[in-house]
């Protein structure tokens, strides 16, 4: 069972502020001598003048702003790896409320390319975070590692590079140049096509092997997007060192 932590950050900030409400308008202990003041009411109203502040500039931040994210498999190799720690920018496809996720003012929409995380629609307790390939309307052609969108095939070439055992490739996604991992360029899982419905989006990870991503999760619905990866703000994996110079580096 995972915790939602914007419920808790939500409820410990609503809890808080109305302690002070009801302080300055029936309690009124700032006015009442400390040795009268029952010591819970007292010990209530410190805390929560102390900690609301804190509390709502995080839920802003958290909620509208930047939203920090662990990357925990491999399924997006070589741009992310498992260890990695994000920032997610809330705000590139909408100011969304906190807990229920409702849509309050429109900002944009993902770019073919774009790297995004978004909530499972199976289970939207889960994140998961891969790449925009189509976008709604598109027709996507995957076969054989290579991907065709509305009839124009993607460039992809070998970069002479290898990531653990793995040859990279270099994919451009209409101008959105990035690396892929390709175990095997003549085989690939899931060969299809794809038609993405309206208000939805077909994401795939870039190690393209070991990624479950729309061919096997099915499209993802505007609905479910949490907002775009855009900096590797640390790395580490319990028992090893930080990867320092991994700090900073930014998404492409």
């Amino acid at each position: 069972m995972s915790l939602n932590l914007a419920l808790i950050l939500t409820i410990l900030t609503l809890v808080s502020g109305i302690v002070i409400a009801i302080d300055k308008l029936v309690w009124k202990t700032a006015d009442q001598d400390s040795r009268t003041a029952p010591r819970w009411m007292l010990t209530l109203v410190e805390y929560s003048r102390s900690f609301f502040p804190v509390l709502i500039f995080v839920l802003i931040i958290r909620s509208f702003v930047f939203e920090p994210f662990r990357i925990p498999s491999g399924s997006m190799k070589p741009t992310l790896v498992d260890g990695d720690f994000i920032f997610v920018k809330k705000y590139s496809y909408g100011l969304r409320l906190p807990v229920t996720e409702t849509k309050i003012i429109e900002t944009g929409q993902p770019r073919r390319g774009d790297v995004i995380v978004f909530r499972l629609p199976s289970d939207p307790s889960i994140n998961y975070i891969k790449r925009v390939v189509g976008l709604p309307g598109d027709e996507v052609v995957f076969e054989r590692q290579r991907l065709t969108i509305n009839g124009v095939t993607m460039d992809l070439a070998a970069s002479g590079e290898v990531f653990q055992h793995a040859p990279i490739y270099v994919e451009n996604l209409d101008g959105k140049i990035h690396k892929t991992l390709i175990h095997d360029p003549g085989y690939s899982k899931k060969d299809g096509l794809y038609v993405v419905p309206e208000g939805q989006y077909f994401v795939m990870g870039d190690n393209r092997d070991q990624s479950k991503d729309s061919r096997f999760i099915g499209f993802i619905p505007e609905k479910y997007l949490v907002g775009e990866a855009v900096r590797v703000w640390m790395h580490f994996i319990p028992g090893e060192m930080p990867d320092w110079g991994r700090i900073g580096t930014k998404i492409e």
